[in-house]
């Protein structure tokens, strides 16, 4: 049986792509920004309210792997194609705001995975454990939150309890969100596409896509489980994958 290939659907307009990029950006990161600060200062964490927060930081978990697909776009310049060192700057502010990262160690290090996806000199990937989640997740979290991801959260915290934000709210309404996050871009974005199960990959991406509908791709990981549309065409915006996904579909019906 012949692999199916990814297909890249035909590019639009460059200006275009830009403006709608950056508009979906906008609403995430004003969507991410007013909920945060409504959570932190507006927000009256009680046993009677907790039905409501346990939504908001859900949302907020979302909105936070929405940062981080939005950083991850810029890494490509798909975010704003030929926008030059405007991909760099917005990239790298919400990978900031969203737990301290550093936008040139973390563009490398991405480079590097799709360079050599699912080897040994592929960064997010672990050898040792191939197909065992929380060993993996683990080593994956040891290699990109270090001191100033550290230091970062620790300031954020700090700053937010000199401010008179009780504890337990920094901890449902920022703490649960930012680490719940990280587990959902792992396990959608690294884990799901790149584990060993047994099953052969379709190609040297080592990668596979997720099934799911467009609303629960978009619900679990801005569509980043199409992850094998995505390295084949990694110039692609988030936005875009459905597409690719569908065309991917169809090339393989045809073959």
């Amino acid at each position: 049986m012949t692999p199916i290939r990814a297909v890249a659907p035909a590019s639009p307009p460059t200006a275009m792509q830009g403006l709608v990029g950056l508009g979906l950006a906008m609403m995430i990161f004003t969507g991410w920004a007013g909920l945060h600060v409504y959570a932190m200062f507006a927000f009256d964490l009680t046993w009677r309210t907790l039905p409501a927060a346990l939504t908001i930081a859900a949302v907020q978990c979302w909105l936070s792997v929405g940062l981080f697909i939005v950083s991850h776009d810029a890494m490509h310049g798909s975010l704003v194609p030929r926008g030059g060192r405007l991909n760099g700057i917005i990239g790298g502010a919400l990978l900031f705001l969203y737990a301290g990262f550093g936008w040139r160690r973390m563009r490398n290090a991405h480079f590097a995975h799709h360079k050599a996806p699912g080897s040994a000199d592929d960064p997010d990937f672990s050898v040792d454990h191939a197909a065992r989640f929380w060993p993996w997740y683990g080593q994956f979290l040891s290699r990109y939150f270090g001191w100033s991801s550290l230091l970062f959260v620790g300031a954020v915290v700090t700053g937010y309890w000199l401010a008179g934000v009780p504890v337990e709210k920094i901890v449902l309404l920022y703490g649960l969100p930012a680490i719940a996050s990280s587990l959902q871009l792992f396990y959608f974005g690294t884990y799901r596409p790149h584990r060993h199960d047994g099953q052969a990959f379709a190609d040297v991406h080592n990668a596979r896509s997720d099934g799911f509908a467009p609303l629960a791709s978009l619900l679990t990981c801005f569509h980043f489980g199409y992850h094998h549309e995505h390295h084949c065409s990694p110039h692609l915006p988030w936005w875009r994958l459905p597409a690719a996904r569908r065309a991917t579909l169809t090339s393989g019906s045809m073959s």
